[in-house]
């Protein structure tokens, strides 16, 4: 392997070592000077790479899918989409489209002040006690759907 005899910077003599493990030609004087530029070019060059590497990948992600949010046959929300009257920017109106001054009792009556019977799961957790989540109907939670309650459904319905 060569070895340079002489700094190609400042012309001193290198003093030869049997265990040279680079073969740089710099004395240890001017060695000290390109350390940092060597350093900043290396720096310079990963940061380039890695930005270079992020705006790659992202302009080659595939797009985001559509949110679609699906509703269970029992929700209580209804499928046909409320409107706001012309005259009145705060008054709902129903599907029969009622006039102005009753439109604050129509919002009042579409919206419902019904009692919900709430229920609880009641399927066997991996702890071995019945799972607490509240669901709409006598039925399991999303994590445990397809599984049976471990207690009667009477013990199930929530009382507030």
């Amino acid at each position: 392997m060569y070895q340079a005899n002489f700094c190609s910077e400042c012309g001193e003599r290198i003093p030869s070592t049997k265990r040279r493990w680079t073969n740089r030609p710099f004395c240890s004087s001017c060695a000290g000077r390109f350390r940092s530029r060597r350093l900043a070019a290396a720096l310079l060059v990963g940061l380039v790479l890695l930005t270079g590497g992020f705006g790659f990948g992202r302009y080659w992600r595939p797009a985001a899918p559509p949110l679609i949010i699906q509703r269970s046959a029992f929700s209580p929300l209804a499928d046909v989409p409320l409107t706001v009257a012309a005259g009145s920017p705060s008054a709902f109106l129903n599907k029969n489209r009622v006039s102005d001054s009753t439109a604050p009792a129509a919002a009042n009556n579409q919206l419902g002040t019904t009692e919900e019977v709430i229920y609880t799961c009641g399927a066997r957790t991996k702890k071995g006690t019945p799972c607490l989540r509240r669901v709409h109907a006598p039925e399991r939670c999303w994590q445990h759907k397809g599984m049976p309650a471990m207690l009667p459904q009477e013990k199930l319905l929530v009382k507030d």
